[in-house]
């Protein structure tokens, strides 16, 4: 089963994500109408699309994905087909309450398994660090059929053109949330983030964690005292503020590691 989208291509030099990080910050004041439909519609630490980046072919790491570990450089292609393949894996539900019926789909030609991808979301979705917690958030991974959450992992280019469409700018960096879809920046799930230390599977938890509350109708939240566990709804790409890195909204005795609602 394939699904098409347009073509495009993103930036993906590390200067790019500084700089769209902090036009971020300077376009909150005119930022209300992106805001106002923000659970329905987010871009991590996005603001409103307005001049396309310009195109490159590619992009390699420089540092570790690992959390201090020396590794390879990952090579991340620009731009794909548009084209993606959607896991054939199902499987029962998980959680409290009516599951939100989910399918994860991959970007075809990227190097990535669906059914792979598929197994470490429903790992993130299962575990009782993760939103199941909250004892009403169910979830059910489905290979046909009528979906409440679609995950999308594709490349920066495709990212930018779906997020785009919806008025967000990834600036070939971010990962964004667009009604139910949520798209996941090929370059964030195989680097990681420069601010986050940890292993690259707990930094994938977070991605998950993070746009997934976005589609349960989770805000922004700031980090609640230094060397306090940061928010999964913080955007901890912008910097953790004095906070300790960390991937799960809830902690193992089911306490909410929340802090203070962010624009």
């Amino acid at each position: 089963m394939r699904h098409t989208t347009r073509q495009v291509t993103g930036s993906s030099t590390r200067r790019r994500l500084t700089g769209l990080l902090a036009a971020a910050s300077a376009a909150v004041a005119l930022g209300a109408s992106v805001a106002g439909c923000q659970a329905a519609r987010h871009a991590d630490s996005a603001a409103p699309a307005a001049v396309r980046p310009v195109p490159s072919t590619s992009a390699a790491a420089s540092g570790s994905p690992a959390g201090g570990t020396t590794a390879s450089p990952i090579t991340v292609p620009a731009s794909g087909s548009g084209r993606f393949t959607v896991s054939r894996l199902a499987a029962k539900a998980v959680g409290e309450g009516t599951p939100l019926r989910y399918r994860v789909e991959v970007e075809d030609s990227i190097g990535l398994d669906a059914d792979d991808a598929a197994r470490e979301v429903g790992r993130i979705l299962a575990d009782p660090r993760g939103w199941t917690a909250d004892g009403s958030s169910a979830f059910r991974l489905v290979a046909s059929g009528p979906a409440d959450l679609i995950v999308r992992i594709a490349t920066p280019g495709t990212v930018d053109a779906l997020c785009g469409d919806a008025g967000l700018d990834t600036g070939g960096e971010l990962n964004c949330t667009v009604d139910k879809t949520v798209l996941v920046n090929l370059k964030r799930w195989l680097r990681g983030s420069p601010e986050f230390d940890g292993p690259i599977g707990e930094y994938r938890a977070l991605v998950i964690n993070h746009e997934v509350g976005h589609r349960l109708g989770h805000g922004h939240e700031g980090c609640p005292g230094p060397g306090k566990p940061a928010p999964a709804m913080m955007q901890q790409i912008k910097g953790l503020h004095g906070c300790v890195a960390n991937a799960w909204p809830y902690d193992r005795r089911g306490h909410y590691l929340g802090g203070p609602s962010v624009p």
